[in-house]
């Protein structure tokens, strides 16, 4: 190969544009075919019938090719190419004719470039048709409609020379009313690799395959002990969902020779679907709905499982953090690089517990491969000692006439693993469309081929493609993977082993300049406001979690969250992403607020000596300890605090309790005085909003302790002579006690001695035993005596008569 470095962009020798101008010119010249005879580049060019005359309505008819099996053919087989005309144009085509072209061996990756921009230019030059055989005809084609097409032709008649790539072309003639000769109303050009044999040297080609989502965790979780895991929206479900984007990747990717280059926040996102989740609610009343996809994320797990088992496996830091926005807005941020190192540290880990497999972490991959000093220095700063780059943003060499191996060593132990940025881009664009589709896995084929041919050194390809891809742009890169496992000219390896290899020695190793960052990749970043918020939101965690009895309750969420607040996928969505952020330290400042002072109102202080009361609440989940609540003093010399103008006292509260600590005050001199309540962390932040109250001193003066005094005094004089009076009239009582119990006793040893005396007056005194019954209804005894008197009468008494009371 004769031709000068071939990179994107690059234009053929002036020797083949002219040949090629010629042949162009000749193509559309009918007259001039038989006066002129241009060397012909393979037997498919050997003089032929010239091709219909362009139609004077050019591209009237538009021709799709759908399918082209097998992509790269080999001897023996039969090449089958499928797809539609549509009749575009106002007229109906009649006579119509679908045919197959072999055109010019297209030997140089810029031709294929130029081939692939002008597909459907129907004033772009064609090969001979194949035989009139392997052709498909329309009696007419009506405006609007859609033809369907099928063309199979064996390989040994396409008349293929030497190796290399052809461009086939489907080309429609006919005839409209207004034209009535043939001509060619339609043409679809594309690409037809061709080498049958195996190379003595194949190329080794790496493929990335990128597992990687946008954010769909939240920093907030619930209060459970499982700490149940919230989600600001239930998309990640429809992309594992069977059809759904992620699970087409996974699916189409365990069959292929690929190294998965993982995001470990997507990992840690779906495992957090397997239990209880929750995405917010519709509605104030319902704050947080429950996610019911718990099987589907296992599901999907347990896949990916299967497909990355014994294949490198490539994590990236936590978050898929934007390396290029950190290194241009985010270095002058004090913090900024500790996120990245933190994601980076626990990338490996997330990997490993959930796929159960080792990662490599070896490897940086700035947003599409662009790079510059700052973003070399940023992603090495975390342990990456290889860079991920593209072709089209890294200088290849002076003077190469092939694409050099990948890596390229660019000082200090670092390497930069220069991606091929034709083969990484190709697939870019809407591939939901079968000719979009085929078109790109031809495009991908005739690169790699033309690629190999360029020289036969051995060289290592690497291929990124685009992060995130669809499930179509991913149907179509695995399309074009099996058709290049299956090639003659290519070999896969891990993307290790390519950064591993030996360097080409003429390649170039100088990081472009800032200057040289594109433009449009620029406009994109996240801006420095974006890393002050981290930083901001950073600094509140770092606050809050030292008073907490279990801090990783809130230190795992929290950092993984501001390590997604600086996701390479916010690119394009600024507004998305300040919400996300905001949302990251409104929802931290709420947490924070639950342990707080309660606020007092004025404070009267009727002593010289008194204690205040200051409560500290704590309505978290978990305890809350190495606090100290201070309580300042504005006014000393009128109210000191424990003899100062201020006090600090250690604070420990449980979950969903408060605690009340009171303060020792001593007032000097009557008044109002302000006190100012502040708790502190051990390290002497404060920590929450203070809480400013007054206290009222009132001083006692000492009038009104004297008569406080002798109010007392004469209470206790009063007690006392009421106790000794008490005492005075019981000593009486006792007294009149003990003589009428003496007079009894006199009066009956008088009345014994006088029984002694007079035995017969004894006789008649009755004792106890022997005591008359006076109840009334007693019987009368014979015994009992008369009554000495007459019964009362009761009568009223007579005028004069004295009455007994």
């Amino acid at each position: 190969m004769a031709e000068a470095a071939d990179f994107q962009g690059t234009s053929p020798s002036p020797a083949r544009r002219w040949l090629r101008r010629t042949g162009a010119v000749l193509a559309g010249t009918p007259l001039l075919t038989g006066l002129l005879q241009l060397p012909a580049a393979s037997p498919a060019e050997a003089a032929v019938p010239a091709a219909p005359r362009a139609a004077s309505d050019d591209g009237s008819v538009a021709v799709s090719v759908d399918s082209l099996t097998p992509g790269a053919p080999a001897e023996g087989d039969t090449v089958t190419v499928s797809g539609t005309v549509t009749n575009k144009g106002k007229k109906t085509v009649t006579d119509a004719s679908v045919g197959l072209r072999v055109g010019s061996l297209l030997d140089t990756r810029s031709s294929i470039d130029t081939v692939a921009k002008n597909s459907d230019d129907i004033g772009s030059p064609v090969g001979a048709e194949i035989d009139d055989k392997y052709t498909e005809k329309f009696s007419k084609l009506t405006p609007g409609v859609s033809q369907p097409y099928t063309i199979s032709v064996p390989a040994d008649e396409l008349d293929l020379g030497q190796d290399g790539v052809y461009d086939l072309s489907v080309t429609l003639t006919g005839e409209t009313s207004d034209q009535p000769w043939e001509q060619t109303l339609g043409v679809r050009h594309t690409f037809l690799p061709w080498q049958p044999d195996e190379a003595d040297t194949k190329t080794k080609t790496t493929f990335m395959w990128p597992l990687i989502s946008t954010v769909h965790m939240t920093a907030e979780t619930g209060s459970d002990e499982e700490q149940t895991p919230v989600f600001h929206d239930d998309e990640l479900a429809e992309e594992i969902s069977p059809g759904g984007r992620l699970d087409r990747m996974v699916a189409l990717g365990k069959d292929l020779d690929v190294t998965w280059v993982i995001d470990p926040d997507l990992l840690a996102s779906v495992e957090a679907m397997t239990t209880r989740y929750e995405i917010p609610g519709d509605n104030a009343d319902d704050k947080n709905a429950v996610g019911g996809h718990q099987a589907v994320a296992k599901r999907w797990l347990t896949e990916v499982q299967k497909a990355v088992a014994d294949k490198e496996v490539v994590a990236l830091p936590f978050g898929d953090p934007d390396l290029a926005s950190l290194a241009h807005h985010g270095t002058s941020v004090t913090g900024s690089l500790r996120h990245l190192k933190e994601a980076t540290d626990v990338a490996a880990g997330t990997v490993e517990s959930i796929l159960h497999v080792t990662a490599s972490t070896d490897f940086a991959w700035p947003v599409e491969g662009a790079v510059d000093p700052s973003i070399i220095k940023v992603s090495t700063s975390a342990g990456a000692d290889k860079v991920i780059t593209r072709g089209d943003t890294f200088e290849g060499g002076r003077d190469l006439t092939y694409t050099p191996t990948a890596p390229r060593p660019i000082g200090g132990g670092t390497t930069a693993v220069v991606a091929d940025a034709r083969l990484s881009t190709v697939f870019d664009g809407d591939m939901t469309r079968a000719s979009a589709s085929t078109q790109a896995v031809q495009r991908f084929l005739a690169q790699s081929l033309t690629l190999a041919l360029q020289t036969d050194r051995p060289r290592s390809v690497v291929i990124a493609p685009q992060r995130t891809p669809s499930a179509a742009q991913a149907q179509t890169m695995a399309e074009a993977i099996g058709a290049l496992q299956d090639s003659t000219w290519s070999q896969l390896q891990d993307l290790t082993a390519a950064a591993k290899s030996k360097p080409d020695p003429d390649a170039g190793t100088e990081v472009p300049p800032a200057s040289a960052y594109p433009k449009s990749l620029r406009k994109r970043e996240l801006p420095r406001s974006a890393f002050e918020q981290i930083a901001r939101t950073q600094d509140k965690l770092d606050r809050f979690q030292v008073i907490l009895s279990n801090p990783s309750r809130v230190v795992t969420p929290f950092g993984r969250a501001l390590n997604r607040g600086m996701a390479a996928s916010w690119r394009g969505r600024p507004a998305e992403a300040a919400i996300y952020r905001s949302g990251v330290e409104t929802y931290l400042d709420t947490l924070s607020s639950q342990v707080r002072l309660i606020e007092k109102s004025e404070t009267k202080l009727s002593g010289r000596s008194a204690t205040i009361p200051v409560t500290v609440q704590n309505n978290l989940v978990q305890g809350v300890e190495h606090l100290v609540l201070r309580l300042t003093s504005t006014n000393p010399t009128r109210l000191e605090i424990d003899g100062d103008a201020y006090e600090e006292q250690p604070i420990a509260v449980s979950g969903g309790h408060s605690q009340s600590v009171k303060f020792t005050t001593n007032a000097n001199a009557n008044g109002r005085a302000t006190v100012v309540a502040q708790l502190y962390t051990q390290d002497g932040r404060p920590y929450g909003q203070p809480v400013t109250f007054d206290v009222k001193v009132t001083e006692i003066t000492a009038t009104v302790m004297l008569v406080i005094g002798g109010g007392v005094l004469l209470l206790v004089l009063a007690g006392f002579r009421m106790y000794t009076q008490r005492k005075r009239a019981a000593a009486r009582q006792a007294e009149k006690r003990e003589q009428e119990n003496a007079a009894d006793a006199a009066d009956a040893a008088d009345a014994d001695a006088g029984d002694a005396k007079n035995p017969e007056a004894s006789e008649r005194r009755p004792t106890q035993e022997s005591a008359p019954d006076t109840r009334e209804d007693a019987p009368e005894q014979p015994s009992d005596p008369v009554p000495d008197t007459a019964p009362e009468s009761a009568d009223p008494s007579g005028t004069g008569e004295r009455v007994d009371r």
